[in-house]
């Protein structure tokens, strides 16, 4: 028996649950889950999201992956790149 009412809820501050469900549409995504999206050791969306990072997914394991916990200050994060077109005709007629 505990003797101590429960506490209520702070109301200014969301629960976890309420972070669920919060809408998908890129509006209100923190900075470290827009970094998360955009990092190249982010997972196969078919497969789940968490980080595939070989350092990171011991600890961080692929169920209820929080990028705010991983993400602000990564080391790993690199954004993906588009390699760009090189120029042949410009390489070739320096020689």
């Amino acid at each position: 028996m505990n003797p101590f009412p429960p506490s209520p809820a702070p109301t200014g501050t969301p629960s976890p649950a309420s972070d669920a469900t919060a809408p998908a549409n890129g509006t209100s995504d923190a900075p470290a889950v827009v970094k998360f999206k955009s990092c190249r050791w982010r997972s196969a969306p078919e497969d789940g999201e968490f980080c595939t990072h070989r350092d990171v997914l011991p600890f961080a394991g692929k169920n209820d992956f929080k990028a705010d916990s991983w993400c602000p200050d990564c080391s790993y994060y690199k954004l993906r790149r588009t390699p760009k077109k090189r120029d042949w005709s410009a390489e070739r007629a320096g020689y």
